[in-house]
Formats: C-alpha cells, sequence, structure tokens
C-alpha cells in the first residue's frame, strides 16, 4: 500500500483536531476579551501555531463564523417562532428577551449581536432577519394598537445596540439578570399609551444605523 496513501487519513484527523481546538480556544477568548481579541492569543490558548490557524481561518469572520454558528441559527430561529405568535407585543417582548439573555452570556456574543462585522456572511444574514423581525411585530403591533404609531425599526434597533452593549457591566455588577429592569423600561417606551409627547426627530436611515453600529466597534478586552 502506498506509504501517502497511508498517511492521508492521519493527516485529516489532524487537522479537525487543530480545528475543533482553535474552535474551542477563539470560543473561550472571545468570551472572555470579545470578538477584538487577538488571534494569537487563541492560537496559543489552542496549543496551535499562527500559521495553522490562518490556514484553518483566513479571517477573523471565518473564526467567529465557526464559533458562532450555532448561536446565529439558534437567534434566527427565534425570530421565526416571534413571526408565529399572534399577539405582537408578546411575540416583540419575548423576542428581545430571548436576545438579551444572549448578550448577556459572555463578550464575544455581545459584541457580536450589537456591532457590525461585514466579512462575516452568517452575522449579516441574523442581522437582517433580526431588522426584518422587528419590522414585521411593529406593524403588526401598530395595526394593533398596542405599539406607537410613530416608532420605526431603526428606534428600537439602536435602542437595542446601546442598552446591550451595558450588559456586560450590568451582570457584572448586579448579577446576571440586570439586564431585565432596563429592558423592561425600554419596552415601555414602545408601548403606544396616552400621553405620548411626538419623537422630536427623524428616525435614523437603514444605513445610518449601520453606519452607527459599524462605529461602536466591539468592546475592549479588560485590563
Amino acid at each position: 500500500m502506498d506509504a501517502a496513501h497511508d498517511t492521508a487519513p492521519a493527516k485529516r484527523r489532524d487537522a479537525r483536531r487543530n480545528r475543533d481546538l482553535l474552535v474551542d480556544a477563539a470560543r473561550q477568548v472571545f468570551a472572555e476579551q470579545g470578538l477584538d481579541a487577538p488571534l494569537d492569543v487563541i492560537a496559543r490558548r489552542a496549543g496551535i501555531g499562527n500559521a495553522t490557524l490562518y490556514r484553518h481561518f483566513p479571517s477573523r469572520a471565518a473564526l467567529v463564523d465557526a464559533v458562532f454558528g450555532d448561536l446565529l441559527a439558534a437567534t434566527a430561529a427565534a425570530g421565526e417562532h416571534a413571526r408565529s405568535v399572534e399577539d405582537p407585543w408578546e411575540a416583540l417582548t419575548h423576542y428581545l428577551e430571548h436576545v438579551f439573555a444572549g448578550l448577556a452570556a459572555d463578550r464575544g456574543t455581545n459584541d457580536l449581536m450589537t456591532t457590525q462585522l461585514p466579512d462575516s456572511r452568517a452575522l449579516q444574514a441574523v442581522h437582517q432577519h433580526n431588522r426584518r423581525t422587528v419590522e414585521l411585530l411593529l406593524a403588526r403591533g401598530r395595526d394593533r394598537g398596542s405599539i406607537r404609531p410613530d416608532l420605526a425599526p431603526e428606534d428600537v434597533l439602536l435602542a437595542l445596540a446601546a442598552l446591550g452593549r451595558t450588559v456586560p457591566a450590568l451582570t457584572e455588577a448586579a448579577g446576571p439578570d440586570a439586564w431585565r429592569r432596563p429592558l423592561a423600561l425600554l419596552l415601555d417606551g414602545f408601548r403606544a399609551t396616552p400621553g405620548h409627547l411626538p419623537l422630536p426627530a427623524p428616525a435614523l436611515r437603514p444605513e445610518q444605523l449601520d453606519d452607527v453600529l459599524q462605529r461602536l466597534g466591539p468592546h475592549r478586552a479588560a485590563r
């Protein structure tokens, strides 16, 4: 039997093992330091050289997609479920509670869901799905009179991103459920209630919101 043929399966096993080690290490480092954690830190945590890391993951976005693929799929599934709930206010509140529970899980997840990473196709698909879910639920809520009529999707998405960025600090200072109170206050501002003053300026355009999220950038690693 050809020697090269004998070694091929072993090489494939080594490659799979190295990839799994890198994904596990990246998951840990992103959770601790956020998505802008140095890639060489991830390689060292995995016990693997930088060249091997880049051979498996030629970009940060490729590594992010591998680490967070299941989370992104679960977020999209939660959005699909919310769209199927009859009461739009119930659907919106439960969906956002699901999203914020994810934001509280770790810094990597928080960075992922509150900023933009343009080269990550999976992340961009989830952001688009999230935007569409919010649009649909707001439209249904306005039709039923449960959501204020001047509320735009960009208002909601900007407010959620801004509050979402505080979640790691909230959970560290006050416990894992500390985000629930400010989220409830924020949601209350979305309701259609008598005495609401008109919003004082136009909503952001979608491209302006994208620019704001891009400028937020990931959380910086704790020093």
